[in-house]
């Protein structure tokens, strides 16, 4: 199932998007479906007649997985980590699709990559990888920008990877989803710059989910995103950047500076 979250012409709503595509309709549902489950009312809409927002603004966290791909890693001249390297994203750096990505005055330097999220679906805590699969509520696509020259210099990864705009999500939450061997991939205006597959992934989704849970109490709507494949680059003014991943879709948003 694609739960996405839209606007018609007034406030956010959720719905169901069913059908092929190029001829997709978003099925209204009642209220948060976090929270009041999946109920279909009988509004419809044709998909290309809504606009796409971020499929979830987390009510706390974005959680992300530093160097889980052993050969982007190695791009960047890194050894991999012993043990998962986490960070944080404010939920301020989300967006949705086609929503700018703002280039940071601060930097020089941005670069694109291309991941597998996890949205949580309920509250939990230590969670073993056995039942992980019970507080996942699905997945979307994302773009972890980062602002390579400020994590350099800052020696800490705030700054580089949560200013404003750096977490696009999309461009729905696909909830039944096998995420052992899917394709990911990455386009810098249509040109295929990563390609890679969730196989790769040092650690997978069941342990990634397992081993952030006991840091972190996680919430319905936290994201987890799981790491880049090799291949990552720099974005500019003007460039448009595309993540699609098998199974989910494809998000796509344009760079700009201000």
């Amino acid at each position: 199932m694609r739960i996405a979250r839209f606007v018609v012409d007034s406030d956010p709503l959720y719905g169901v998007v069913e059908g092929e595509p190029g001829g997709e309709e978003i099925t209204v549902i009642h209220g948060d479906p976090f929270f009041n489950g999946v109920e279909r009312t009988s509004v419809r809409h044709k998909l290309e007649d809504v606009r796409l927002l971020a499929p979830i603004i987390p009510r706390s966290k974005v959680i992300g997985v530093g160097r889980n791909f052993v050969e982007h890693a190695k791009e960047l001249g890194n050894e991999v980590p012993a043990q998962p390297l986490l960070f944080l994203k404010p939920n301020t750096a989300v967006v949705g699709p086609n929503d700018p990505v703002v280039l940071p005055e601060f930097s020089e330097e941005v670069s694109f990559e291309a991941e597998l999220c996890v949205v949580i679906g309920r509250i939990c805590k230590d969670v073993p990888e056995d039942r992980v699969h019970d507080v996942i509520f699905g997945y979307t696509c994302g773009n972890d920008l980062t602002a390579r020259d400020v994590q350099k210099t800052d020696l800490q990864w705030t700054r580089a990877k949560g200013f404003d705009t750096s977490a696009p999500l999309g461009p729905w939450i696909e909830t039944d989803l096998d995420t052992e061997d899917l394709q990911i991939q990455g386009r810098l205006n249509g040109e295929v710059r990563q390609d890679g597959s969730t196989s790769q992934m040092i650690r997978g989704v069941r342990e990634l989910v397992s081993i952030v849970s006991q840091a972190f109490t996680l919430l319905p709507g936290d994201v987890i995103m799981t790491g880049t494949p090799a291949g990552v680059g720099l974005v500019k003014e003007g460039d448009r950047f595309e993540v699609e991943i098998e199974g989910i879709g494809r998000l796509s948003n344009p760079i700009v500076r201000r």
